[in-house]
């Protein structure tokens, strides 16, 4: 395929993105420059509020592995896509419900730190390095993919747009902290949104109108929504998507760094659960329009496949190929699209960028020099960005052999995302979990979620399960591309076609409930923890979220930890130590003397707030 061109107007849209986020940087390290705490870079003093933390939290997870890859799957699979709205909401109401409340109200500033003060440090520490490979991992997927499918569609430069993005991200990153971080990512997401607009727009006129497309896609079984059939292998289906995806988003918003991280910058927990409940907003919008743009896509394609006429050579490049047609004829609009991929490319990157230097500062660094100054800890902090800015530059490279974007994508936060999601869940809701089982369990689902993911990637699902709907090449011009025979296929274990098999969706699923499954029978067969030696704000059993049940059965699931009637957010137990270690109760403003009331709560507003927690908090 000859890739089309940009003009001089779609590389000064274009241009005008990376510009526009430099400035952001330079911006907010100029106004922020006498503010120079390790605090102020990494949770921006945590006074934000929720309207741009919504925005950077969607711009984050919808990256250009959404704006390129949801089109493609909704062309080739069907507007099932869709239903990943039933696993946002269950997500959203988890995290801000169950897993905010304990990190905010704990005062931590990694996730991480909360697994020391309930557990111990060597479980700390294996989930810190298990998260920043995850990180990295991802990072390389969501630089290099949209760099390949536009160097090849549009001709733009693949290492170009590559290093670009990379340099950018670090630049802003490292000038400006976690501040500079939100506010370019909420400009980012309007250029996403701007972006998809204007592919609606052109699209839907090009089809004939919105109606016209429905009509096509319903011909062609594109809106065959509503698949339920219960089999596991079957790649997507209302339950692989439903629960499969919630176990996967789970792992990506209930405990990863990047979201609590901005979360724990809000404010207040009420705007901190406010920017969720808005990101939730932010996450439909950007599904309804990938959804209806892979839809768009069809209707114009339908009788030319560009994909299996041999046009283009992957599917990831679809939605350039799409867009290069429908704007042949308007200069600079190209631009705005791939400043929209790209977008989501720069927030994701910067996003995990400040995330890995937050835990690699607090988790290890902080931990081995406890007594740093200010600006001392500051400098470390900058320097981590850039380091982490070349290392996810750099794994770009590996990226190119880890096929589809958003398989890939989702299939490396499963694999590393649901065993930590277990790991968490064992903390929170099981009080008599101790360090051996919490350890134990992590080990199993990571040992469980890789297993099916690597035997997956050497023994692909067979065609059956994972086979896209019709596509036609009936009216497509011939070109010169020769056709191949298709190799015969090695001969294959039977547990390729069982195991292997599974849906990309389950692997999280796979990963959280082997962690879990191991960790409470390592814990029963080592000698359970012990409830009076946990503090109530670490735990959040299952039974408060369901205020009907009774007192009995409440003091049944608190397993011994001290309770004040269920209202445990109070921390009424005066008395009691933290589990592991006099040095974690400083690092978390909890004092000793101020555990009879918890810093920052307000009884009136049922929220906790951070001003009262900076006066007893030494970060």
């Amino acid at each position: 395929m000859e890739a089309k061109s940009f003009t001089v107007w779609d590389y000064v849209v274009f241009a005008a993105l990376f510009v526009i986020s430099s400035g952001i940087g330079v911006f907010f390290a100029i106004k922020e420059r006498k503010k120079a705490t390790s605090r102020e870079f990494l949770v921006g003093g945590r006074q934000m509020s929720f309207g741009p933390v919504a925005l950077s939290l969607t711009a984050s997870f919808m990256s250009a592995v959404t704006v390129l890859g949801a089109p493609s799957e909704v062309y080739r699979f069907g507007a099932s896509f869709v239903l990943f709205f039933i696993a946002y909401t269950f997500v959203i109401i988890l995290t801000s419900e169950l897993f905010l409340p304990v990190f905010y109200r704990s005062g931590i500033t990694s996730t991480y730190e909360y697994l020391q003060l309930r557990f111990n440090k060597p479980v700390r520490y294996a989930a810190t390095v298990i998260y920043i490979v995850q990180t990295i991992l991802y990072t390389g997927v969501v630089v290099y993919a949209p760099a390949l499918a536009l160097n090849q569609v549009t001709g733009f430069d693949l290492w170009g747009s590559v290093f670009a993005t990379g340099i950018v991200c670090t630049f802003y990153c490292t000038l400006g902290g976690l501040k500079a971080v939100v506010w370019t990512d909420a400009f980012q997401m309007v250029v996403m949104i701007v972006g998809f607009l204007t592919v609606l727009i052109q699209g839907s006129a090009h089809a004939g109108g919105l109606p016209n497309v429905i009509e096509q896609s319903r011909n062609g079984s594109r809106l065959n929504i509503f698949d339920f059939d219960v089999d596991p292998l079957r790649r997507h289906t209302i339950w692989t998507i439903s629960v499969g995806g919630t176990f996967t988003w789970l792992g990506i918003y209930g405990v990863n760094q990047s979201t609590i991280q901005r979360c724990i910058s809000c404010k207040t927990e009420k705007h901190a659960k406010l920017a969720l409940y808005f990101n939730l907003l932010g996450l439909w919008i950007i599904l309804v329009c990938a959804v209806f743009s892979g839809l768009i896509m069809y209707s114009h394609f339908k009788d030319c496949d560009p994909w299996t006429s041999g046009i283009i050579s992957a599917p990831d490049q679809l939605m350039p190929y799409f867009v290069m047609e429908i704007f042949s004829m308007m200069p600079g609009l190209p631009g705005l699209f791939v400043a929209c991929a790209f977008s989501g490319t720069l927030s994701t990157v910067a996003a995990s960028i400040n995330a890995l230097a937050t835990v690699t500062f607090e988790d290890f660094v902080k931990s081995c020099f406890p007594h740093l100054s200010d600006k001392l800890s500051t400098w470390i902090s900058k320097g981590l960005c850039l380091l982490f800015g070349v290392m996810c530059t750099s794994m770009a490279v590996a990226a190119s052999l880890m096929g589809g974007v958003v398989q890939a994508a989702l299939s490396i936060h499963g694999m590393c995302g649901g065993p930590m999601l277990g790991l968490f869940s064992l903390g929170i809701l099981f009080p008599f979990v101790n360090w051996k089982g919490a350890l134990g369990g992590l080990l199993t689902g990571i040992t469980l979620s890789f297993w099916v993911a690597i035997g997956a990637f050497i023994y692909p699902a067979p065609d059956s399960k994972t086979w896209p709907l019709p596509l036609s090449t009936d009216h497509c011009v011939p070109t010169n591309v020769t056709e191949t025979v298709p190799t015969a296929l090695p001969s294959r274990p039977a547990i390729a076609d069982t195991w292997y098999s599974l849906s990309y969706l389950y692997y999280s699923a796979v990963g959280c409930l082997g962690c879990i499954a191991a960790g409470i029978i390592i814990s029963f067969v080592t000698g359970r923890q012990s409830g009076k030696d946990i503090q109530p704000l670490l735990i959040r059993p299952v039974c408060n979220l369901f205020c009907f049940w009774s007192e009995k059965y409440k003091r049944l699931c608190w397993c011994g930890v001290q309770h004040d009637g269920g209202t445990e957010q109070e921390n009424p137990e005066g008395g009691s130590s933290w589990k592991r270690g006099a040095e974690s109760v400083l690092q978390n403003g909890l004092k000793q003397e101020t555990l009879g009331h918890n810093p920052g709560h307000d009884p009136k507003d049922k929220s906790f707030h951070t001003t009262a927690l900076e006066k007893v908090t030494r970060f």
